[in-house]
């Protein structure tokens, strides 16, 4: 497959957590205390893998380039209309609906970075920021024949849908793929387990690893150096007579595409697009997934965008009863301290807890959740005594 030993090990360690991910994120019996902590549902899932795509796309131009942009949110919005009309328009299978969002999400990352790498630093990241505000005003309000506004877009059983069939009057559109409803679901119990198997994730995961693969590819290659080259010193390379324009707009371009992937499969999972998938705080999102993951890693910024998609799904649903059901057997007195201490960093404050934890990264692993895997790596690797010693001491060269 064109991959180094580690790299594909690397590959297939995150195949068999897309594969186990039932199993891995259901570790808790239904009706226990912990349970709420389970995330084995396909919604949360399916966002683990789409995210996953964002911030891996995301990586290619920030973590080999080093340039920061803040406008990526347009990318994922613009391929969730172009996937939506395409429902609308065409048919319901998810397969041209994701093959257009990615081709739309390039010819407008195109134009974006086209104008936007004119400059860089802050103000290439100033330059996105304000074409993704202005698509998100354009998508909210201006176009909003197209776009649907505030209300955004579904489909309705009156769309044209030239290669479906024509549906009964009310019946609901489904997303599918030739004829597999994405939202098909079925369960397994084992004992007090309940695990459920989604369609539309193993669909989404697989396409995740078809996007993880790519990137280890473009990591490896000349074009992934000469990336890496642009970020280490631009200005040298320009002295070297080599003009990084292209190198950096084809990430920026190929980047985009990612995000239009997942703009797509948001799509694909669920079939309601609006606006605010173009609001800068999405843009903000990703860049926090590709930092706590670990930029310019492989598999960091999937971890980043697992890490933060289970705390606002997780922990954003843990409310005030929840936690007097957790600290009933305590005094009075006690149990009411523990809810006042806690409230405040779950349920609508899970943000506040997610900033802490962010800090704490960034100060003491700067290389990400990544840099963190490798110390505790280290801390359990033996090293091994010299062949030529058995003592295990070397002797100074003479």
């Amino acid at each position: 497959m064109g991959l180094t030993k580690k790299d594909f090990t690397l590959l297939i360690i995150v195949a068999c957590l897309a594969l186990f991910a039932p199993f891995i994120l259901n570790p808790f019996p239904e009706g226990s205390a912990m349970a709420q902590f389970n995330a084995g549902y396909p919604d949360l899932m399916q966002r683990l893998v789409i995210f996953g795509i964002f911030a891996i796309g995301f990586n290619i131009l920030f973590g080999l380039t080093g340039y920061l942009s803040f406008g990526h949110a347009a990318f994922l919005g613009v391929g969730s209309y172009a996937a939506i009309w395409m429902m609308k328009l065409l048919t319901m299978n998810v397969i041209p609906a994701i093959i257009i969002s990615v081709l739309v999400a390039g010819l407008f990352s195109l134009l974006v970075g086209w104008i936007s790498l004119r400059r860089s630093g802050i103000y290439f990241s100033i330059l996105t920021l304000a074409f993704a505000q202005m698509s998100y005003a354009l998508a909210y309000s201006v176009l909003t024949p197209i776009t649907g506004g505030e209300t955004g877009l579904q489909p309705k059983y009156t769309d044209p849908r030239i290669l479906d069939g024509a549906l009964a009057p009310g019946e609901t559109p489904r997303a599918n793929l030739f004829g597999l409803d994405m939202k098909s679901s079925f369960q397994v119990s084992a004992g007090d387990w309940i695990f459920t198997f989604n369609a539309g994730y193993y669909v989404a995961a697989v396409i995740m690893l078809i996007a993880f693969y790519l990137s280890i590819r473009i990591f490896r290659s000349p074009f992934g150096m000469m990336l890496r080259a642009v970020k280490s010193n631009q200005q040298r390379l320009n002295y070297t007579g080599l003009n990084a324009k292209p190198y950096t707009l084809a990430a920026f371009v190929i980047s985009g595409m990612y995000a239009g992937l997942a703009g797509g499969l948001l799509v694909a999972m669920d079939t309601q697009v609006g606006a605010e998938r173009m609001f800068w705080t999405a843009s903000g999102e990703v860049v926090l997934m590709t930092i706590l993951g670990g930029a310019g890693t492989l598999i960091g910024p999937v971890l980043g965008a697992g890490f933060i998609k289970y705390f606002e799904n997780i922990i954003s649903k843990i409310n005030k009863s929840i936690l007097e059901q957790w600290f009933a057997f305590m005094p009075d007195g006690i149990e009411d301290l523990l809810i006042t201490l806690v409230y405040p960093f779950i349920g609508k404050g899970w943000h506040l807890t997610l900033g802490i934890l962010f800090m704490l990264v960034v100060i003491f692993l700067p290389g990400g959740l990544v840099e963190g895997g490798q110390r505790v790596a280290r801390l359990f690797k033996r090293k091994k005594p010299s062949d030529d010693t058995p003592d295990g001491k070397t002797t100074p060269a003479e």
